[in-house]
């Protein structure tokens, strides 16, 4: 099946871009809005508007194939590529993946994705969000040309030997981390709430209080309001490095520290993502590394969640090969390509390291939906419900399409 064309349109997410840097130096709030000058280069603000891509493919056969170029909340940050705007980035679509596509047989996924996935314009590769959402409309033109879900197309290229089956849901709460983890107990989620702790002052306390009291209330709102006893969810919070703040890096006292919060979570697990962020790539990887050792050695149930300075397949790669982290956050946007999503996934498996298939809020329904047929192809570990910070229409898309995705297959091996 041959691509005739291209068309691209401007697009919102499903949240913001946000100043990372600006943020976990103390910017404050005014209602929705942050106070104060932005620090990221190529922001104007500290909350700007998220912006996206859709690139479509038109087919031979008059279909359309697309995905969706997005880039994650905090653009700029950890090593990342600069803030993604719309019209500045469609004419590069239009000019060299257009002229890289057309005629092409969009038959099958992986060679023509990781095609585009290494092409160079001004001497750099193309923006991580461009290589994100053409690749996603490579894997749509794929399955619409085989005729089966892009989850079949993936675990038939990749020889992925999986099941095809659920994959626990991860739901993120944003700033109103007491009503939506509510809302998350009423919907049985898997894993949860993020809760989004990127503040010492407001969210987790100079001393670990704040967020400690924070997991106390969760574990006895689960205890009291799960309607079955059985419902064991996972605690996942993200703490961006702020753990590491508050203890000047002293890996012994955050081991500590993550112990009472161990104990605060019981009877249900708990990881917690970014426990620090030393501003270096190598350097993070020791630390989280050495952590990782450390709690293991102490016998603390507590498992970290790579993230920040872990962004391409390269680094994902790194971290795993080093124990960095009991799982390690494939955080799709920053690795370009979805074909980079898919191995990094396995790879992780491969080294017995948690996959964890995650993202941003800062992304759009179609990019969610392409997500999680790789999460069901790959068996990850757990998969981000996306975008937005609101839970319900994240966790709505990805276990919407989650399911569509399994009774189609289960229909085509029935048949």
């Amino acid at each position: 099946m041959k691509i005739v064309d291209i068309v691209c349109s401007e697009g919102r997410t499903g949240f913001y871009f946000d100043d990372q840097r600006a943020i976990v130096n103390g910017a404050g709030h005014d209602g929705f809005m942050y106070v104060g000058e932005p620090e990221t280069e190529g922001f104007d603000a500290i909350r700007l508007p998220g912006e996206s891509i859709s690139v479509m493919l038109i087919l031979e056969n008059g279909e359309i194939a697309h995905g969706d170029c997005a880039a994650v909340q905090y653009s700029g940050a950890g090593g990342r590529d600069p803030l993604f705007i719309a019209k500045d980035f469609i004419p590069v679509i239009e000019d060299v993946a257009r002229k890289h596509l057309i005629g092409k047989d969009a038959s099958t996924f992986k060679h023509l994705a990781e095609e585009i996935d290494s092409l160079v314009y001004e001497n750099r590769r193309l923006h991580t969000a461009i290589r994100y959402g053409v690749t996603q409309a490579l894997l749509d033109a794929a399955a619409k040309s085989s005729r089966m879900t892009m989850a079949e197309v993936v675990k038939k290229e990749y020889g992925t030997g999986v099941t095809l089956q659920r994959v626990p849901i991860f739901a993120q709460s944003g700033d109103d981390r007491y009503t939506n983890v509510d809302k998350m107990i009423i919907k049985g989620t898997d894993v949860m709430p993020h809760a989004l702790i990127n503040n010492v002052k407001e969210k987790l306390g100079e001393n670990g209080e704040i967020l400690l009291n924070y997991v106390k209330w969760m574990r006895d709102r689960v205890l009291q309001y799960r309607s079955e006893e059985s419902y064991d969810p996972i605690f996942h919070i993200d703490v961006y490095g702020t753990i590491g703040r508050i203890f000047h890096q002293d890996l012994e006292k955050m081991a500590d520290y993550l112990k009472t919060l161990e104990e605060a979570a019981k009877p249900f697990l708990l990881r917690i993502e970014g426990p620090m962020d030393v501003g270096e790539r190598t350097k993070q990887m020791e630390a989280l590394r050495d952590l990782t050792k450390m709690l293991d050695d102490r016998d603390i149930k507590v498992e970290l969640v790579a993230d920040e300075w872990c962004n391409t397949f390269d680094d994902v790669v790194y971290f795993a090969d080093n124990k960095a982290g009991h799982m390690i956050q494939v955080k799709t946007p920053d690795l370009g390509g979805v074909n980079n999503s898919i191995k990094a996934i396995l790879y992780c498996k491969d080294k017995g390291v948690g996959a964890y298939l995650g993202g941003t809020c800062n992304e759009t329904n179609r990019s969610a939906e392409v997500c999680t047929n790789i999460g069901i192809a790959c068996g990850a570990k757990q998969v981000l419900a996306k975008p937005g910070m609101g839970f319900d229409e994240g966790f709505m898309i990805v276990n919407n399409e989650m399911n569509r995705v399994l009774a189609l297959a289960k229909r085509r091996q029935e048949n």
